[in-house]
C-alpha cells in the first residue's frame, strides 16, 4: 500500500492554500519599493538609499515567547502576529533606525490556514501600521514536533538608518534624565511567570471578569504589544536623545542598563509611577516580591528615552503633542554612588 505525505501528517492542499491567503494580505503591506510577489525563493526589497548619506542596515529577530500559550488556550490568534511585528519594530528603533520590511516563520504539528490566516493579518495590520513590508515568510507543518493545537511563531525585521544619526548609548553621561513612556500590559514578556501563578498556582478561569482589572485576564493578557514608532519617529532627530531602551525580558534596569558603559550606573525612582493593576493583582496572587516584579516585568513602563538634562523640556513636549504621557522616573549616576 503506497505512502503519501498526508498519510504522515502533512496535508499539501492545507500549505498551498494558506500560502495564497497569505499571499493576499501580505500585498497589503506592498510600496514601490517591494519588487516582487510572495511566492518565490525570496523576498525583494530595494531601499530608498538617496534619502541617506551613509545608509547602515539594522536587524533584529524574536518571537511572542509563552504568551501564544495563552492564545492556544483561549483560540484567539489575531492578536499575536501584531505582538511580534511591534515587538522588533521598537528593537530596532531603538538605535534611530526606520523599519524596512518584515519575515515571519510559523511552524505548526498541523497547519490550520484559518489560524494562520488570523496570525498574517495581525502581521499585515501591524506592518502597515508601522510603514514596513511584509515580504516573505516560512511555514512549517511538522508532525510529531510540536503538540497537537500548538504552534511557534517568530519574526525577522530589517531597517535602515544613517550612520551618524546611529542612537547606540555612547554619548550617555552622568545626570542624563531617564523619560519613560507607558506599556498597555505585559505585551509578551513574564509570561511564563504569569502562567505559573495564575494557570498552575490559583487555577484562573482567563475567562472570568475580575472587578480589579475591569476586564478578563485573558483580555489583559491578550493586549496587543505597543508599537513606539511615534514616539521614537517624534524625538529622534534632538541631539540630547542618547539612548532608547525598549523594556522586554529583564524589566526596566535590566535592559536599560544595556546602554550604559562601564562607570555608569541607573537611579530609578520606583515611586514616580503608579503599577497597572495587573502587575499588583498578579504579585498579590504569586507573593512575589517586588525585585522579583522588578527583574521580571515592565510594570507599565514600555521605553526608556534616556536625554540630557538640558533637552529634557524639548523631549516632554514634543510627546505630550502625540498624546502621551512621559514620566521622569530616574537618572543616571556613577557607579560609585549606587547603593
Amino acid at each position: 500500500m503506497a505512502i503519501s505525505y498526508e498519510d504522515a501528517g502533512v496535508s499539501l492542499q492545507a500549505a498551498d492554500d494558506s500560502t495564497k491567503r497569505i499571499s493576499a494580505l501580505a500585498k497589503t503591506t506592498f510600496g514601490p519599493q517591494v519588487l516582487k510577489d510572495i511566492g518565490l525563493f525570496a523576498g525583494f526589497y530595494q531601499p530608498e538609499w538617496q534619502k541617506y548619506q551613509t545608509p547602515v542596515l539594522v536587524s533584529s529577530i524574536d518571537g511572542v515567547g509563552t504568551k501564544l500559550k495563552i492564545a492556544f488556550l483561549l483560540n484567539r490568534h489575531h492578536t499575536v502576529g501584531q505582538d511580534l511585528v511591534n515587538h522588533c519594530v521598537n528593537d530596532i528603533m531603538t538605535s534611530g533606525a526606520d523599519p524596512l520590511f518584515f519575515l515571519d516563520y510559523i511552524g505548526a504539528q498541523k497547519l490550520h490556514p484559518d489560524i494562520a490566516e488570523k496570525i498574517i493579518a495581525g502581521m499585515a495590520q501591524a506592518c502597515r501600521e508601522n510603514k514596513c513590508a511584509l515580504i516573505g515568510g516560512e511555514t512549517a507543518e511538522m508532525p510529531g514536533f510540536y503538540q497537537t493545537g500548538e504552534y511557534d511563531l517568530a519574526g525577522c525585521i530589517i531597517g535602515i538608518v544613517d550612520k551618524d544619526q546611529v542612537i547606540d548609548g555612547s554619548r550617555i553621561a552622568v545626570g542624563d534624565h531617564l523619560i519613560a513612556l507607558s506599556s498597555n500590559g505585559f505585551h509578551t514578556n513574564g509570561y511564563s511567570l504569569v502562567r505559573k501563578v495564575l494557570l498552575e498556582v490559583q487555577k484562573v478561569d482567563l475567562r472570568r471578569e475580575v472587578k480589579e482589572l475591569r476586564g478578563s485576564w485573558g483580555d489583559i493578557l491578550l493586549k496587543v504589544h505597543r508599537s513606539y514608532r511615534q514616539a521614537i519617529s517624534a524625538v529622534r532627530d534632538l541631539q540630547g536623545l542618547v539612548g532608547i531602551s525598549h523594556i522586554t525580558g529583564g524589566g526596566i534596569v535590566g535592559n536599560t542598563r544595556r546602554l550604559l558603559r562601564p562607570g555608569l550606573e541607573l537611579a530609578i525612582d520606583w515611586t514616580a509611577w503608579e503599577w497597572l493593576p495587573e502587575f499588583r493583582l498578579l504579585q498579590k496572587l504569586g507573593d512575589i516580591a517586588d525585585e522579583e516584579m522588578r527583574q521580571v516585568f515592565n510594570l507599565g513602563i514600555g521605553l526608556v528615552l534616556i536625554v540630557q538634562p538640558d533637552e529634557t523640556k524639548s523631549v516632554i513636549n514634543r510627546l505630550v503633542a502625540l498624546h502621551e504621557q512621559p514620566m521622569i522616573i530616574g537618572q543616571v549616576i556613577e557607579q560609585a554612588q549606587a547603593k
